[in-house]
């Protein structure tokens, strides 16, 4: 997320109008609009990637998959964002046609200039939908996929994945995603492990 437009601060009302004849698309936060930056061809290609690999399953479960053009009501009057890729199962949601409101699943491709803020700042407020259950952060840099699942209790346990042969698995979402499938055509490289030093077993 850049800077704010401008120091004024603008109604939720305001700023409806404001993205309705914009060519930007513009995030929200307590009466501060942002501009949100262009996304690089490796970002496009991932997000495209989770796309294809989320929507036979969702379809499945009666959940419908959208894109980052589609705003997402974080707290309504508020804060309001675009989320690179959600998935909601929400009827009302399919009903709406301006506003996603009960995602189950948010993925965020990260940059160098959102990376900090999709973690904290983004996700601290992303935890207050109750709806929310599994939070994706995804590297555009190298193979690596974070996930975040709220389990039973609430608690937001984490999981990493980065080696090639790795796999994403969501029952409840009838999602399977190979880590190799999310950076298929991308050019974006694995993550290299730099191997431990064999012991030196010689005797002195």
């Amino acid at each position: 997320m850049g800077q704010p437009e401008t120091r004024r601060r603008y109604t939720p009302e305001e700023y409806f109008a404001l993205e309705a004849q914009s060519a930007v698309r513009h995030e929200y936060f307590d009466g501060e609009v942002f501009a949100m930056a262009g996304t690089t061809i490796p970002h496009n290609l991932i997000k495209g990637n989770i796309i294809a690999g989320l929507r036979a399953g969702a379809r499945q479960q009666g959940c419908r998959v959208y894109d980052e053009s589609v705003r997402l009501a974080v707290q309504d009057q508020f804060h309001y964002t675009y989320p690179d890729i959600m998935v909601s199962c929400d009827p009302a949601d399919r009903r709406s046609s301006l506003l996603i409101r009960q995602p189950v699943l948010i993925v965020e491709v990260l940059s160098p200039s959102t990376a900090e803020y999709d973690r904290s700042r983004k996700f601290n407020q992303y935890k207050k939908i109750p709806s929310l259950r599994h939070y994706i952060l995804v590297s555009q840099t190298a193979w690596v996929l974070e996930w975040f699942r709220r389990d039973d209790l609430g608690q937001w346990v984490y999981t990493v994945f980065s080696d090639p042969a790795d796999v994403l698995e969501i029952p409840e979402l009838s999602l399977r995603l190979p880590l190799a499938q999310v950076y298929d055509d991308t050019d974006v490289a694995p993550l290299q492990l730099t191997p431990e030093p064999e012991p030196d077993n010689r005797l002195p």
